[in-house]
């Protein structure tokens, strides 16, 4: 119990001391910060929920892990589908926001179905997308997309890319 209220003094400092929401300074730096405090707010919460959660501990992780969950305001999940909002995408930028939006999602390495990232983008010919946007990303290793399985998992060339490229220009 002595970390959070460490944790909550450096919340407070950084909010206070850096500059956050201030115009300060010739490198910009708001973001990262409020980055920062985002996931310091949420591992607080998710302690005190740990430590002293009154649900069955299968509610209590299942909070916890939504919590812990990577927010791209990019991915909307809606009905256990995911839409990409910004549709100026091609479809590889799209296919990657959304493999690097499963990345985090509790199953370590398990994996995209193919036909959902297919579904999830609307391309209108399976066939056609697994040529002319799996295998290219594949080539390039930015995923890994095994054909046995029809499965894709971002690499790290992948993830590499989406937050030089994508995440950063949206």
């Amino acid at each position: 119990m002595v970390t959070i209220p460490r944790a909550l003094s450096f919340l407070y400092t950084l909010r206070n001391k850096r500059g956050i929401a201030h115009v300060g300074g010739d490198v910009d730096a708001n973001q990262i910060d409020a980055v920062a405090c985002l996931r310091i707010a949420d591992w607080c919460l998710c302690e005190l929920i740990r430590i002293v959660h009154a649900l069955s501990l299968e509610e209590a992780q299942a909070l916890l892990d939504a919590i812990a969950a990577r927010q791209l305001p990019q991915i909307w999940s809606v009905v256990g589908k995911k839409r990409v909002l910004d549709n100026s995408l091609d479809y590889k930028s799209q296919t990657l926001l959304l493999l690097y939006s499963e990345k985090d999602s509790g199953i370590p390495t398990a994996g995209t179905p193919v036909e959902d990232l297919f579904a999830w983008t609307e391309h209108s010919n399976f066939a056609v997308y697994r040529r002319d946007i799996l295998r290219p990303l594949h080539n390039q290793r930015l995923i890994e997309y095994d054909r046995e399985t029809e499965v894709a998992i971002i690499s790290p060339l992948g993830i590499k890319e989406v937050e030089a490229k994508l995440l950063s220009t949206l």
